[in-house]
């Protein structure tokens, strides 16, 4: 019966993908990985530089160990390493996703000198008065008045959203990007829901909750609107 290949090398529009076996052992792994890299850098001598994705399959790889794998492809010279990724997540990566999908609810005023912090998306229930801090990695919504400060994906995530029944902040920010209050004149109620986005341009957009849908379909923690 003919062996099953450790290193099996794909070509693609981007440059090559590489597949490798996980259940060798990683001294094996490194050796035909090393073998097949030459005989194939041989082969596109003078080519331009191709890019290289390597797969590890349910392979769990050290950081060490992925830099010897980095290492291997980075002598041929005419390849360069874009991506290392396996089936395997660490125990603290596990928890890390599944805080940032998570959905925090707390119900009460968030007062003066307060501060709100989340790795996922928050969920307040009452009004944050000025002074107030609501920092997230995710989305937050306010089922009341948002007066203080609000930090949507305070962690980078540009798709973020802030959701207010009444949106009178003293600051909003999502991600990078930093907004004062919308302007509003002080005798105009606000009687329907809005949400602060950051549009095409990186600018902090406030309108109706009814945009989220086409904006941000993929938002499902929370529904409102119609």
């Amino acid at each position: 019966m003919k062996k099953k290949p450790n290193v099996m090398i794909k070509g693609t529009k981007e440059g090559l993908t590489l597949h490798l076996n996980d259940q060798c052992s990683f001294d094996e792994l490194k050796k035909e990985l090393d073998e097949k890299l030459s005989a194939h850098y041989r082969e596109t001598e003078g080519t331009p530089l191709l890019t290289v994705n390597i797969q590890t399959g349910n392979r769990y790889l050290t950081e060490d160990q992925v830099e010897e794998l980095k290492e291997i492809v980075r002598q041929k010279r005419n390849l360069v390493v874009n991506e290392v990724w396996s089936n395997v997540v660490t125990k603290n990566e596990a928890e890390k996703l599944m805080n940032e999908r998570n959905i925090e609810t707390m119900t009460g005023v968030i007062r003066s000198g307060q501060v709100i912090e989340t790795p996922g998306d928050m969920l307040i229930v009452g009004d944050v008065n000025p002074g107030g801090r609501i920092l997230a990695g995710g989305n937050i919504y306010i089922l009341g008045a948002l007066k203080g400060i609000a930090h949507a994906g305070c962690n980078g995530n540009k798709e973020a959203v802030i959701v207010a029944s009444k949106m009178l902040p003293s600051q909003l920010r999502i991600a990078e990007s930093l907004n004062r209050a919308p302007d509003r004149p002080l005798d105009e109620e606000q009687h329907d829901m809005e949400c602060a986005y950051i549009d095409e341009q990186g600018q902090i957009i406030v309108d109706r909750l009814q945009v989220l849908k086409h904006l941000r379909p993929n938002i499902t923690s929370f529904k409102g609107g119609s």
